[in-house]
């Protein structure tokens, strides 16, 4: 499948408290990834807390994931950073550990202007000189990309991919319409939002940027199939069986509940960086519930 379409399962980047990649842990994650037969991984995504780790951590991880599952299954790596000379040093290491794509945010402390966002980026993707997904998360990084400035992104050589938070109107079919409109032919469209995937899938999207996938990947990949395949029953009784999942990645953030997922799955016991905690004790049950009906569900 072409990069950037299907199923990217987004990972957690399990780490000590000194901000220390644990690269067996991360192994572990990758490679049940890749059995599961997803179509991509994010790795440093915001789900693998990029913007906590040091250029070195971030290297760390990005040589890990391409010993351990390098050619088996495209590996597309966050390089967001303040700076833009840091931004392009990350996607340089990218490109020259292996890496297949490129996914960059804006992320900054001032308010960033259009003109700001697409010198960074032109600057960014020619030193990456790798397929790269512009990552449009306004939740985070308080920048939203217009559809005049997505045109103008995608008018770089490298700039292939759009992630998109979900509409606020819902309708995605409309959106999908007016980037492509105005992209070239091969350019991705994708979303983020996992709560909002299948109905993404099934209006045209080409991809999932997915959170659960990175932990449940088997599981997210009989939503993606289903909604790739045009089947909207099956991809609402899957969909259904995520609504506990998704209720919760709503009320506390997705970033802390996969911490949980983890250790309920015994992969790992993990704790976010710091300042970011945890769950509150009371909602580990909730999420213990969530995952087993899902499986419950979802396996059968």
């Amino acid at each position: 499948m072409p990069l950037f379409h299907g199923l990217s399962a987004f990972p957690i980047t399990p780490s000590d408290a000194s901000g220390i990649v644990d690269t067996g842990a991360l192994a572990t994650l990758l490679t049940r990834i890749q059995a599961a037969g997803a179509d991509s991984i994010g790795l440093l995504g915001s789900t693998g807390g990029y913007a906590f780790l040091s250029r070195d951590q971030r290297r760390r991880a990005v040589e890990t994931a391409m010993s351990t599952v390098g050619g088996k299954i495209p590996v597309i790596v966050g390089v967001g950073a303040l700076r833009t000379d840091e931004a392009q040093a990350l996607a340089r290491d990218a490109r020259e550990l292996g890496a297949d794509g490129l996914l960059l945010a804006p992320v900054s402390y001032t308010p960033l202007t259009d003109d700001e966002v697409y010198e960074h980026f032109a600057e960014v993707a020619d030193a990456g000189q790798l397929p790269l997904c512009i990552y449009n998360n306004p939740g985070t990084t308080k920048f939203t990309f217009s559809v005049e400035l997505i045109a103008r992104l995608s008018g770089l050589g490298t700039v292939k991919a759009v992630k998109m938070p979900l509409p606020a109107n819902g309708d995605f079919a409309a959106e999908i319409a007016s980037l492509r409109s105005v992209t070239p032919d091969d350019f991705v469209v994708g979303y983020s939002g996992d709560w909002g995937a299948a109905d993404a899938l099934l209006s045209g999207a080409d991809g999932w940027y997915s959170v659960a996938g990175g932990l449940l990947p088997a599981e997210a990949l009989k939503l993606t199939r289903a909604a790739q395949a045009g089947d909207a029953q099956e991809a609402a009784r899957i969909n259904d069986a995520f609504a506990p999942l998704w209720a919760l990645f709503k009320e506390f953030g997705s970033f802390r509940v996969m911490y949980t997922i983890a250790d309920l799955l015994g992969l790992g016991r993990f704790a976010p960086p710091r300042p970011v905690l945890g769950l509150p004790e009371q909602a580990r049950g909730r999420v213990r519930e969530a995952l087993e009906s899902l499986g419950a569900a979802v396996g059968r």
